[in-house]
């Protein structure tokens, strides 16, 4: 008795785990409302807020200060009262009291050499200084900042429907990227005392007011990104007047800051089917030799942003190109210095207009004018219609593979971004994912049509399985806040972009998977949409039922590792005793035998019965495998009773094959079977991830084929992620690994470089 309780129980306790593999994720995701609906849209009472900026910032080239005063006019549409407003004064991460040096955790290994304790004892007056917060009219307002948010408090509170506008003074010292970092920041080039300039965080701005969480003010502490609302801006940047300026928006007064070749090449670019430098390198090398002292003020208009931002250098070359966008012209540009060519002439602009073409197949037609990449040294960051990008060659102009798709790279995957968030428009402060991992996913399906075979870092499942079978300790579910995050780029990028790849290729098919994600796209550009909101869109557009597959994948951190342990095979049996007798006799004569028999065999030289006639009897002498006149008669009154079907079935040969899998990961996926038959062939099917339903950890399948099969592989194209596949076959096939027995010292030397040497050799 008691061993039949303890095997409900234990039958009880599987069922239960199963269960919550597969439960549904209601009581993760919030209550659908008015303002977001169960099927994942935007509900009708859905509002956002308006924050519009008309800006005037300056640079001063000799002290790297930047200046600025806003307007800010902000429209309340909730329906809410507002007593007081927040701002983001991201700038304040470097101000010398931030919380972002005193969180980081550290060990003395970490200091090993000087340039680290250096850059640890660095100091450099950064952060905001607000000098001013008025009305329209000049009245002070009050206000209080607490580390990277200003608090404006309101006289009387902005009803909804109504909006409010003031003014902002402020300045800060430019930072170093070189010593200080930052996503934002000058690049210095001491050969010729110039300046990069490329210029983000730079103004404080409106945080996100909604109906999730009313204001999103948690703290910027450098690793979780931005949270804006949507606005028009009217941003007038003054600077030497000899720096070429890109921004975000149009320009506005070209005829007053370009000279009338740059006018003419410019008008050009705008038709030009392949890229048309406005300023060259010999033009660009000619200007940073000499300094001027006057200036000019850019002036840049764009609207529907969630933020602004822009480069400046006398260094700059800039070239551009028209794509067409359903029907509308995007004016795709780079600016870079010398120091980007030759990768930059070459490839950079052709890069934006594939990207922006490329991602309004797969999520929304682009629709901003403009779309800038723009050369920097060991960065890349996002902002709309504008990125900053890595990618430098050596100085003798050669590079490594590793440079030129590294460049290719970073400036698809940034580029993108003016997708997600910059039009898709996530919380990046509080989940990462939605604009990395999409972003990342998508930027795979880019490069791909860039260059057959491209070697993309993240997004085949085959990729991630590194990072998901190691130590899950320090590792986090996709559904963890930015900060919190363990090992943030395979969490943030890799992971969420792998599942995306996995749905489209394995669970879902391209068809389905295709639609569904560009409705979520469809819907929430220029909205700020959840994860719930992707969550169920995907499946509301779809018909298919995830939340097994977001629960595994999103919030749990278990890998994928299925095992094919156990394989059995039967042979349909004809019933018929005159063909499977002889048949079962045939098989016992193959049969391997005893070692003790064998050795019998020879070791005892006769047993009693083989000496004495009188000890066999009935059974001794009875053939067992001959068919006799009762077997035939049975067999032919079966046969009788059964229809031509079942009497073809009989004698079909088929052959069954029971196999056994074992869920070893824990991360229920679907199970996929390559069959291979000794006739040469093979064939391949696929088993819905549902089959764990009842029991995650041990299921069976019967298989019927009418030819033998070979062997089985699970897995085979590589695509659900699973973490060893040396488990996956029957037989076993142990995949062998490369055993170095010793390190080549490595060179710096770059192909480009080892060819011209082999050149010169071969000219003498």
């Amino acid at each position: 008795m008691r061993k039949v309780i303890g095997l409900s129980l234990l039958l009880l306790s599987t069922s239960v785990s199963a269960q919550v593999k597969f439960k549904q994720l209601d009581q993760e995701l919030p209550t659908p409302n008015e303002y977001r609906t169960a099927s994942g849209a935007p509900g009708h009472n859905y509002y956002q807020q308006k924050a519009d900026y008309k800006i005037s910032v300056s640079i001063d080239d000799k002290t790297q200060i930047l200046k600025g005063i806003e307007t800010i006019t902000y429209t309340n549409n909730s329906p809410d009262k507002l007593e007081y407003l927040w701002l983001q004064l991201d700038q304040n991460v470097y101000h010398p009291n931030s919380d972002s040096p005193l969180i980081e955790v550290e060990k003395m290994e970490d200091f090993q050499n000087i340039r680290a304790v250096e850059r640890k004892l660095f100091y450099y007056d950064g952060g905001f200084k607000v000098d001013k917060v008025t009305t329209t009219s000049g009245a002070k307002m009050k206000y209080a900042i607490n580390k990277t948010m200003l608090r404006i408090d309101l006289d009387k509170p902005l009803a909804p429907n109504s909006s409010i506008s003031f003014k902002v003074e402020w300045w800060y010292n430019i930072n170093d990227r070189a010593k200080v970092g930052g996503r934002s920041g000058y690049e210095y080039f001491p050969e010729e005392d110039n300046y990069i300039y490329t210029i983000a965080q730079w103004f404080p701005r409106m945080c996100v007011y909604n109906d999730v969480e009313g204001w999103q003010n948690k703290q910027f502490l450098g690793r979780g990104e931005f949270a804006l609302p949507f606005g028009d801006y009217e941003v007038s940047i003054t600077v030497p007047s000899d720096h070429i300026v890109g921004a975000t928006g149009e320009l506005q007064n070209g005829n007053a800051v370009l000279t009338s070749e740059q006018k003419a090449r410019f008008k050009k670019a705008q038709t030009a089917d392949s890229p048309v430098l406005i300023v060259t390198q010999e033009e660009a090398e000619k200007t940073e030799k000499s300094k001027v002292e006057t200036t000019k003020t850019w002036t840049f208009k764009a609207t529907n942003v969630r933020d602004f931002d822009f480069c400046s250098s006398r260094k700059f070359m800039w070239d551009a190109v028209n794509q067409p966008i359903a029907g509308k012209n995007v004016l795709c540009m780079s600016y870079y210095p010398k120091e980007g060519n030759p990768l930059w002439e070459r490839y950079s602009t052709k890069l934006v207009a594939h990207t922006v073409k490329t991602y309004s197949k797969y999520t929304v037609d682009y629709p901003y004018p403009v779309a800038i990449s723009v050369h920097t040294n060991n960065i890349g960051m996002e902002y709309p219609m504008i990125c900053f990008n890595g990618g430098r060659p050596e100085a003798d102009g050669t590079y490594s593979e590793a440079t030129k798709y590294g460049m290719w790279g970073v400036i698809i995957h940034e580029v993108g971004h003016n997708f997600f968030p910059m039009i898709i428009n996530s919380d990046e402060r509080q989940w990462t994912w939605m604009d990395e991992g999409l972003n990342t996913f998508v930027q795979y399906l880019t490069e791909q049509e860039w260059e057959r075979g491209y070697p993309s870092r993240r997004g085949p499942a085959y990729l991630i399985t590194d990072y998901m079978r190691g130590d899950k300790n320090y590792i986090s579910p996709i559904m963890t806040n930015s900060e919190s995050i363990w090992q943030f780029g395979n969490n943030a990028y890799g992971k969420p972009a792998t599942a995306l790849n996995i749905l489209r290729e394995t669970v879902m098919g391209r068809e389905l998977f295709d639609y569904a994600f560009k409705m979520y796209c469809e819907r929430w550009k220029f909205k700020h949409p959840t994860p719930a909101d992707f969550f169920r869109t995907m499946e509301d557009a779809s018909a298919v039922d995830l939340d097994w597959f977001w629960r595994g994948w999103f919030y749990g951190t278990d890998h994928v590792d299925i095992s094919l342990d156990q394989v059995r095979a039967f042979e349909l049996s004809t019933m018929n005793p005159e063909v499977e007798k002889p048949l079962a006799k045939e098989r016992a004569a193959q049969k391997d035998q005893f070692i003790g028999d064998t050795r019998n065999k020879i070791s005892i030289e006769s047993t009693v019965n083989e000496r004495d006639p009188n000890i066999d009897d009935f059974y001794a002498t009875r053939d067992i495998y001959k068919a006799d006149a009762l077997d035939v008669k049975e067999y032919n009154d079966m046969l009788a009773n059964l229809t031509e079907e079942q009497k073809a079935l009989l004698n079909s040969g088929k052959i069954a094959y029971e196999l056994t899998f074992t869920n070893v990961g824990g991360l229920v996926m679907p199970i996929i079977i390559q069959f291979n038959f000794a006739d040469g062939t093979d064939q391949v099917i696929r088993i819905p991830a549902e089959i764990w339903k009842r029991d995650q950890e041990t299921v069976t399948k019967v298989f019927f084929f009418d030819k033998e099969v070979e062997s089985f592989r699970l897995d085979p194209f590589l695509e659900t992620a699973d973490c060893n596949v040396n488990n996956n076959s029957y037989p076993v096939e142990i995949q062998p690994t490369r055993y170095e027995l010793f390190k080549e010292k490595r060179t710096r030397e770059n192909p480009m470089q080892r060819q011209k040497r082999v050149e010169e050799l071969e000219k003498n």
